[in-house]
C-alpha cells in the first residue's frame, strides 16, 4: 500500500530551518548583538573549535549547522566529521567550525540548540525502534510536534530509523473519535454505521484528488474494526487497546482482511512498545519520540592555537 511520505533533507526542509534560525537570531541578538563578545573579543580574533558530544546518542540536524552561518553572515568555516543517524559515544568529535571568534559566539548556543534538539529526538526514536526490531513493527511518529518545527522533528525521527506518519492535515485521511461522534448523529446514533459510512465517504472523496492518499480510521472497540474491514480502509488505527485485544484484533484483520494494516496508539512507551509490537501489529505511533524527548548533551570545545 501506499505509505506516508518520508521526510529526507532537501530545499522544502531546509526553507523551514531557515525561517527558525531567523527566528533564533532575533531573539537571541535583537539588534545589539553579542554585547558580551562584543565588549571583550577584538573584531580581528580567529579561532577553532570543535562540536563535541557529551553523552552517548544518535545525530540529527547536522545540515543546520552552514545555515546558522549563512544567516548570520558569517565568513566562519564548518566540516562535519559525523552523518545525521549515525551513533555517537560520549566525547566524540561530531564536527570543526573555525572562523571569526565574535561569530562563533554569536552562534553557539543557537547551533547547539538545533543539534540537542534534533538529536535527542533521533537518539529516543532509536531506543524504540531497537525495542521491536525482532518484530514486523514499524515505529511511527504523530502530529504532537513543537508548532513551526514540525519538518524538523519529523526529520530528526527518521534519522533515529522510525517511520513518518502523515506531515499534516492535508496529507492524508485519518478519521477519528470526533469525526465519529459528529457522523453517528446523522447516522441515528448508529456508532457502526458511521464508521463504515465515514470510509465510504472518504473514498469517495479522495477518489476525486490527484494524487493517491491513504485512508486510515480509528477504531476502540472489536466490534468497531469488524465494521470497517469490509470498507478496505488502508490503515485501521487502534486506540488504548490492551495487548490482548491488539492479538485479537490482528487475528480478525487476518481473517477479513489480511490486507489492511494496522497501527496500534495511546499509553504506549518504552516500557510496553515491545509487547505491543509482539501482538503483530505492522505499525505503532508513537508520540513521545518528539514531544517528551531529552535533548542531547552537545557543546563546543575550543582548539588550542
Amino acid at each position: 500500500m501506499e505509505d506516508f511520505p518520508q521526510l529526507t533533507w532537501g530545499p522544502d526542509l531546509e526553507q523551514n530551518c531557515r525561517q527558525l534560525v531567523r527566528m533564533a537570531i532575533h531573539e537571541d541578538l535583537g539588534s545589539e548583538g553579542d554585547i558580551t563578545t562584543l565588549g571583550i573579543v577584538s573584531g580581528d580574533a580567529w579561532g577553532e573549535t570543535l562540536v563535541v558530544s557529551r553523552v552517548d546518542g544518535v545525530l540529527a540536524g547536522l545540515p543546520t549547522v552552514p545555515v546558522v552561518f549563512e544567516e548570520i553572515g558569517s565568513s566562519l568555516s564548518w566540516e562535519p566529521l559525523a552523518q545525521d543517524g549515525t551513533p555517537v559515544a560520549k566525547g566524540s568529535v561530531i564536527g570543526r567550525i573555525s572562523g571569526p571568534v565574535r561569530a562563533i559566539l554569536a552562534a553557539e548556543r543557537i547551533i547547539l540548540n538545533f543539534l540537542g534538539k534534533l538529536s535527542g529526538i533521533a537518539t529516543l526514536t532509536r531506543r524504540y525502534v531497537d525495542e521491536v526490531r525482532h518484530t514486523r513493527a514499524k515505529i511511527y511518529d504523530t502530529r504532537k510536534t513543537t508548532p513551526g518545527w514540525r519538518l524538523l522533528e519529523k526529520y530528526a525521527v527518521r534519522c533515529g530509523g522510525g517511520r513518518n506518519h502523515r506531515l499534516g492535515l492535508n496529507a492524508a485521511v485519518l478519521i477519528k473519535d470526533n469525526h465519529l461522534a459528529w457522523l453517528t448523529e446523522s447516522c441515528r446514533g448508529d456508532r457502526l454505521a458511521a464508521a463504515k459510512r465515514a470510509v465510504t465517504l472518504a473514498r469517495e472523496f479522495c477518489s476525486r484528488l490527484d494524487k493517491p492518499v491513504v485512508v486510515e480510521i480509528e477504531v476502540d472497540d472489536l466490534q468497531q474494526l469488524e465494521a470497517v474491514l469490509p470498507e478496505r480502509p488502508d490503515i485501521v488505527l487502534l486506540d488504548n487497546m490492551t495487548p490482548a485485544m491488539l492479538r485479537e484484533a490482528v487475528a480478525i484483520r487476518n481473517s477479513l482482511a489480511p490486507e489492511v494494516e494496522l497501527e496500534a496508539s495511546g499509553g504506549i512507551d518504552l516500557s510496553n512498545v515491545r509487547t505491543v509490537a509482539e501482538t503483530g501489529v505492522e505499525r505503532i505511533s508513537v508520540g513521545a519520540l518528539t514531544h517528551k524527548a531529552v535533548w542531547l548533551d552537545v557543546g563546543l570545545d575550543w582548539v588550542s592555537q
